[in-house]
């Protein structure tokens, strides 16, 4: 049955254009979800019967999953059972009327303007790397891109004349995202000051660089934002992905509109940015309660 693994990942790699971390997940979850049925004495994928998979569920759980990985799994099995369907593999899907479980949304951890500007700061200085990282950290917070989508900018990815970056989203989508003046200049003198050092005279179109002249990692950026969070005094747990979530919330409360954010964040679905408006409200409850008499 693996073999329909392979043609199904071929399908979402040419049709659906969905990035290889994503591709290698739904392989996992399937070959995964395929062991399991084998288990069950089943041989072929047009045996495979509702039942089948609220087991495969029910089984995950029993491993004490988090209910958002089983409900990823259960999204790669209902796409690879609908793809089944369409290639006249099977008549019918069984996943069909297997029912999704509930998720509470997490509310996202945000920093405030305040903690962002100290996180910043810290990665200030004359060095070479430190250049890098202030415009690494400059542009992320101006653009609130992924981290996937940062280190895989080129130096054409930046329009220093109009004041914006180009970049390549999930399923190969390109958007293009405004970015401030102090983000610019900061790029500018990476370019000009510690890019060409970081080269050590190899050619690269890669604009983030590591002391290689390599393509910097995710890992990388990782740890220089735990880096910085340090020195800048910042208690709360902080990844990355922070960033960007403190991007989306920020430009709403001053007054942004969801659907804006929605295009700057690269998402395909507004119920996904909306995630945000909670925050917001989660923060006037908060102050809500610590500041009114009753509270």
């Amino acid at each position: 049955m693996t073999q329909y693994i392979d043609d199904f990942i071929n399908y979402l790699l040419v049709e659906r254009r969905l990035a290889d971390n994503t591709l290698s997940a739904y392989r996992g979850d399937l070959i995964k979800y395929l062991n399991f049925v084998e288990l069950k004495k089943i041989k072929d994928v047009k045996s495979i019967e509702r039942k089948h998979i609220s087991d495969f569920m029910y089984d995950q759980k029993q491993q004490d999953m988090s209910v958002t990985s089983i409900c990823r799994e259960l999204a790669a099995i209902k796409m690879f059972h609908r793809f089944l369907v369409v290639e006249r593999v099977v008549e019918e899907d069984p996943s069909h009327l297997v029912e999704t479980p509930k998720i509470w949304k997490k509310i996202p951890d945000v920093l405030t303007c305040k903690e962002i500007e100290s996180l910043i700061e810290a990665s200030k200085g004359n060095d070479t790397q430190s250049i890098r990282d202030y415009s690494i950290l400059e542009l992320f917070y101006a653009s609130g891109m992924r981290v996937s989508e940062l280190v895989n900018l080129d130096v054409g990815s930046i329009n220093f004349d109009i004041g914006f970056v180009r970049c390549l989203g999930k399923g190969r989508k390109e958007r293009i995202i405004p970015i401030g003046n102090k983000a610019l200049e900061a790029i500018k003198k990476y370019c000009k000051e510690s890019r060409l050092k970081l080269l050590k005279k190899q050619t690269s179109s890669v604009l983030f660089l590591n002391r290689f002249g390599k393509k910097i990692s995710r890992q990388t950026i990782w740890k220089l934002v735990k880096k910085y969070a340090l020195k800048a005094g910042i208690t709360k747990e902080i990844k990355p992905h922070t960033i960007r979530h403190s991007f989306a919330t920020h430009l709403l409360e001053h007054g942004a509109d969801l659907r804006s954010v929605q295009e700057m964040l690269g998402h395909s679905d507004i119920s996904t940015t909306q995630i945000y408006t909670h925050v917001d409200k989660e923060r006037l409850r908060f102050v809500h309660k610590q500041f009114h008499p009753r509270g």
